[in-house]
């Protein structure tokens, strides 16, 4: 997968022009184009199709996304809460088969682009496209007057074919990242752990991030963590969990995390604090990630820290139970 940051990245000819003859797609490309919060199972039945469609066409196969998301530029403070930021995002597509993820800065002038300049400047000017798919609620442009029908008469006029992909279904019940939200809310986990959310997404549920400094009090409670920045101002998940690390070792390495705001030492941004078992290197500057396994329990507040390190042990005992690891 070959990340392309803005159509300004695609070949010019001069300042302020993007010509088809000179873009890196000149002899066309398929294209998808959503915000793929999560690459559920849905997200994918759609690059798989996309992926197919490029194959028997000979072309790339391309996947437009936007950062920020149209829904946090429009109304930042109704924004859902994010399941991927932009950098799982980019790791999910790479373990996909699709040959290209564009990201397009989505501002001002972009939310002015009418549904028919969108068409005309983006999809065939700058991506000369062959073949578009799109999901069976997509709208686009200002005030989101293009849909389905608006491009499969625009592809008749301009040369490109348009695929609507149906709601991808399990049990009867449309997937939706609103949906794998609502399976990671601390009332769904207890009652049905992560099971739910893996069973939509179709892998478990991780976050990546770089490890940073923290304030060690980890190393005071006799519980030494990595402290990872998750690049987020909400998390979509929150509690104590059994979590395999990757990118550490040549094997996942087991773990127990708390996922919150740390409310007993007065924590307000969001962290992940993860207990390595059996480890004491250090890894400060790494990005790693982060698997969640199990549900242990939903964060708390403790009157004390001997109170919380109570607590810590029990949960690493949990951990270590479900994760099959032998005591230190």
């Amino acid at each position: 997968m070959q990340l392309i940051r803005g159509l300004h990245n695609l070949k010019t000819t001069r300042p302020g022009q993007i010509w088809a003859e000179n873009s890196i797609f000149e002899h066309g490309c398929v294209l998808t184009i959503g915000n793929f919060d999560g690459i559920h199972l849905g997200h994918q039945e759609v690059l798989n199709r996309v992926q197919g469609l490029a194959h028997q066409l000979n072309l790339p196969s391309v996947v437009m996304i936007f950062e920020p998301l149209p829904v946090e530029y429009f109304a930042p403070d109704k924004a859902p809460v994010r399941l991927m930021n932009l950098r799982e995002k980019l790791i999910g597509f790479q373990q996909t088969a699709i040959d290209f993820v564009l990201v397009c800065r989505f501002n001002a002038e972009f939310a002015e682009l009418t549904a028919e300049q969108f068409v005309q400047q983006i999809l065939v000017q700058s991506l000369q496209i062959k073949h578009l798919v799109v999901g069976d609620d997509f709208c686009f442009g200002k005030n989101r007057q293009g849909n389905y029908a608006f491009l499969q008469t625009a592809g008749l006029k301009q040369g490109f074919e348009v695929s609507e992909m149906p709601t991808y279904k399990v049990d009867e019940q449309r997937i939706s990242s609103t949906r794998v939200r609502q399976t990671l809310s601390t009332e769904t986990l207890q009652t049905q752990g992560l099971k739910a959310a893996e069973d939509l997404l179709g892998r478990s549920f991780y976050f990546d991030g770089r490890v940073i400094h923290g304030q060690k009090l980890g190393r005071q409670l006799g519980f030494r963590t990595l402290n990872l920045n998750p690049k987020r101002l909400q998390m979509p998940v929150s509690g104590v969990f059994a979590v395999r690390v990757l990118n550490i070792a040549n094997q996942p390495w087991p773990g127990v995390a708390n996922i919150g705001v740390r409310p007993t030492v007065n924590g307000l941004r969001p962290s992940i604090e993860v207990h390595l078992f059996n480890w004491d290197k250090d890894l400060y500057g790494a990005h790693v990630q982060v698997e969640l396994v199990a549900f242990i329990r939903p964060e708390q507040k403790f009157g004390n820290l001997d109170a919380l390190k109570a607590q810590i042990e029990k949960d690493a005992h949990s951990a270590r139970q479900i994760l099959g690891v032998i005591t230190e």
